[in-house]
């Protein structure tokens, strides 16, 4: 079955350790004949939420603010699946991640009732420390997040050890690009 794949990369730098997760999840998940829609959030114009509580209110711009959400939304409704991806950032998203992440309270605000539309979820981490309890926090807050969300986890790929830009394909690769390639293409 074809799914819908949208990833949301808040990696600040351009050609990151992220992107290089990006890069090899999507080979796996299109060469598996999936649909994927990827949005670099540092290039894009996106502001933080203003917890206004007016959105909701038109379901093709569902946010007060026009910025370059507008570009987002549409395909985040037509996902069946939100990739998060993100350098590990004092053990927790990106501020780009989050931002966007966040803003997508909108889409919640069209239900009378605040229901987010049900995802499965994948998240593609780099971080600089590599020890074996390094991920726990941002695991354990990923885990609540889709907790409350009522979405499903399709795996998490964590490559740890990586700091400096292109450090992720020194040596022949990371463990994690053949992680990241194999969880894309398992997608059914």
């Amino acid at each position: 079955m074809k799914r819908n794949i949208i990833i949301l990369n808040g990696s600040p730098r351009r050609n990151g350790n992220p992107s290089a997760l990006c890069d090899t999840f999507t080979e796996g998940a299109a060469g598996a004949g999936h649909s994927v829609t990827r949005f670099n959030l540092q290039g894009m114009n996106i502001h933080g939420c203003l917890g206004c509580m007016k959105g909701g209110k038109d379901a093709a711009s569902p946010c007060v603010q026009k910025d370059d959400m507008a570009l987002i939304y549409p395909a985040y409704r037509e996902a069946d699946i939100v990739v998060l991806a993100s350098p590990m950032y004092y053990w927790g998203f990106t501020s780009q991640l989050k931002a966007a992440f966040d803003r997508l309270f909108a889409v919640a605000e069209l239900d009378d009732r605040y229901r987010n539309p049900h995802k499965d979820c994948v998240l593609l981490m780099a971080a600089e420390g590599d020890s074996p309890d390094n991920g726990k926090p941002v695991l354990d807050y990923y885990h609540a997040l889709l907790a409350r969300l009522g979405w499903h986890d399709l795996g998490t790929v964590l490559a740890g050890g990586v700091f400096q830009t292109g450090d992720i394909l020194k040596n022949g690769g990371h463990p994690a690009l053949r992680q990241a390639r194999e969880l894309g293409a398992s997608l059914s």
